[in-house]
């Protein structure tokens, strides 16, 4: 797209399928730089990728060319089959359906970064489940509870 400039910059979250603990400190940082690499090869930007056993943030730029619906759901399933193919967990491994997707202008960009690279001291003090929450209610997103995820209690 000749003379298209953009900068839209989208924080993607999404869970293991039923928030399982199942993202694993040995392997899991391989799994974020595979995701990463998923998203290089569809030519956007990932800014960052982190999470901790159970969900995982995605931070992206994104071209208008790329529908993010497809972004996600080439990295759901990339990663899910490259998760499954090294056999990091016993049966199969997939990924929650659905996703969150907050946009953020480039002043926010840092600010979005550090608090994606701190999951895991952010996630001693808050559980997804209200970190979560506070995403929907934040950007004033109307949710029904029961199609939130499947959570696991």
């Amino acid at each position: 797209m000749a003379n298209t400039f953009s900068q839209i910059y989208i924080q993607i979250i999404f869970s293991v399928k039923g928030r399982q603990n199942l993202l694993q400190k040995p392997w899991r940082d391989e799994v974020f730089k595979y995701i990463s690499s998923i998203i290089k090869n569809k030519n956007q930007k990932p800014i960052i990728v982190n999470g901790v056993a159970d969900h995982v943030h995605v931070f992206v730029g994104l071209k208008p060319s790329m529908r993010l619906s497809d972004l996600v759901r080439d990295i759901k399933n990339n990663s899910s089959s490259f998760i499954n193919e090294h056999k990091f967990i016993r049966g199969k491994f997939s990924w929650q359906e659905g996703y969150g997707a907050f946009s953020y202008a480039h002043s926010q960009i840092d600010n979005v970064y550090q608090y994606i690279a701190n999951q895991e001291e952010h996630h001693r003090k808050k559980t997804f489940r209200e970190e979560y929450r506070e995403f929907l209610q934040k950007y004033e997103i109307n949710y029904d509870e029961k199609y939130l995820f499947d959570w696991l209690d």
